[in-house]
């Protein structure tokens, strides 16, 4: 039987768009339309004007609950599990409430993603995969294998990863890499 290659996918503006997250919530709660371009290179969160409004969302419950799906990944990701073993790997330690709520997001949009091949974690470092999808360059700056940057507003000016900018780009880097 031949061993199937790992690649590890993050969740949180990998999986599940954050970026489009944050600005919907930031209108909510400040009545205040921030442009996506706003969010363009600055670090997570700092694009709004009140600087702790995402750190106060992410600690919202229903924040992680509610996210939605990146276009393309439920499509990608089962094309995926044809050839590849998909594990979900998400830091979820940070913002304790987001387990149960990353957990029952999973369960809804991934269904057929197997309790077993879900990793909720502090430090991605541990992870041994050939492949990690994330678009945190502190974690695919520890990862053994081939590290892979989804494209968020936060990695904008980040250039030694090599980038994807969406699922449709995952999948046709992964075609080209085997």
């Amino acid at each position: 039987m031949k061993t199937l290659k790992r690649i590890a996918v993050d969740m949180d503006g990998v999986l599940a768009d954050t970026d489009s997250h944050f600005l919907t919530w930031y209108y909510n709660a400040y009545g205040v339309q921030i442009p996506y371009e706003q969010l363009v290179g600055k670090p997570e969160g700092e694009g709004f004007p009140d600087k702790g409004a995402a750190h106060k969302f992410a600690f919202t419950p229903g924040f992680f609950r509610s996210l939605p799906v990146m276009p393309g990944a439920v499509e990608v990701i089962t094309e995926l599990m044809k050839d590849y073993e998909i594990y979900i790997v998400s830091a979820a330690m940070e913002f304790p409430q987001s387990l149960p709520e990353k957990h029952a997001w999973l369960q809804e949009h991934f269904p057929f993603i197997s309790w077993h091949n879900i990793v909720f974690c502090g430090d991605k470092s541990v992870i041994n995969a050939d492949y990690m999808i994330d678009d945190h360059p502190k974690n695919l700056d520890k990862f053994k294998g081939v590290a892979i940057m989804f494209n968020a507003a936060h990695n904008a000016n980040i250039n030694h990863h090599q980038r994807v900018n969406s699922w449709t780009d995952v999948l046709a880097l992964l075609k080209s890499l085997n």
